[in-house]
């Protein structure tokens, strides 16, 4: 499978996934992912729901405890004007959770089904303008910048005595000057790489080398996993 393949599969659920409008079509989905993580990464399939249920659990607590504990009724019922049930209000919830879980797995699928691959390789093979693709490797570059700026802050924060280490009413109290420190790092990193390091290392002129490469023409893999996404994005809004 090539990374335009597995990239416009990955589209296609997550249009399907914010298209279905109950269960049963966003189960449709869960299966095709299921499908495509037991043939395409076969026993690391299951490594694949971690981070998803890291993404979609605290959505899911939070959401439960405002519509099926505080309001009780889907906001359907809220627009019509009618009395609810908690039930719908719980439908409702798993549906958003459910579309967020599908749109998590289905990416997480295509990042470890090219695992052995550098980002750099699969931002390479892409079928996309340079521009473009020049535009994602130096966003993913930012990702580690921007954790190691938290972490950094934190650190220097927890030590000031301005935050505490672990939970505490002070550190909702104070979470804000944690948001303000890490925006300033992250501001005065990127002003730093621009002004000086990129341009002394000409990092966007060997970025372009890089990525110049002519991406592989798509395989028949590719087409039938494509063909099962779109019989289930058009399954999907009726199902």
């Amino acid at each position: 499978m090539t990374p335009n393949g597995a990239a416009a599969f990955a589209l296609i659920v997550i249009v399907a996934a914010v298209a279905a409008h109950s269960l049963i079509g966003l189960a449709v989905l869960l299966a095709l992912c299921l499908a495509f993580g037991g043939i395409e990464l076969g026993g690391r399939t299951l490594n694949a729901f971690a981070w998803p249920v890291g993404v979609v659990a605290p959505l899911a607590l939070f959401m439960g405890i405002v519509w099926i504990g505080v309001v009780g009724r889907s906001p359907a019922e809220i627009a019509a004007g009618v009395s609810g049930a908690r039930t719908a209000a719980l439908g409702y919830v798993t549906v958003v959770c459910a579309r967020l879980f599908l749109v998590a797995l289905a990416i997480r699928l295509v990042v470890l089904r090219f695992a052995d691959s550098t980002p750099l390789a699969f931002i390479g093979a892409l079928k996309a303008p340079l521009t473009a693709k020049k535009l994602i490797a130096l966003t993913l570059s930012w990702m580690d910048t921007i954790l190691h700026a938290v972490d950094r802050s934190r650190t220097a924060l927890v030590t000031a005595g301005i935050i505490a280490p672990r939970l505490s009413l002070r550190n909702a109290a104070n979470g804000w000057i944690l948001v303000q420190t890490v925006w300033l790092s992250v501001v005065t990193i990127a002003i730093g790489r621009l002004r000086d390091k990129w341009p002394a290392e000409s990092t966007l002129a060997r970025l372009e080398e890089a990525l110049r490469a002519p991406a592989p023409s798509l395989t028949p893999r590719d087409g039938w996993w494509m063909a099962a996404a779109i019989a289930a994005l058009a399954a999907a809004p009726v199902a």
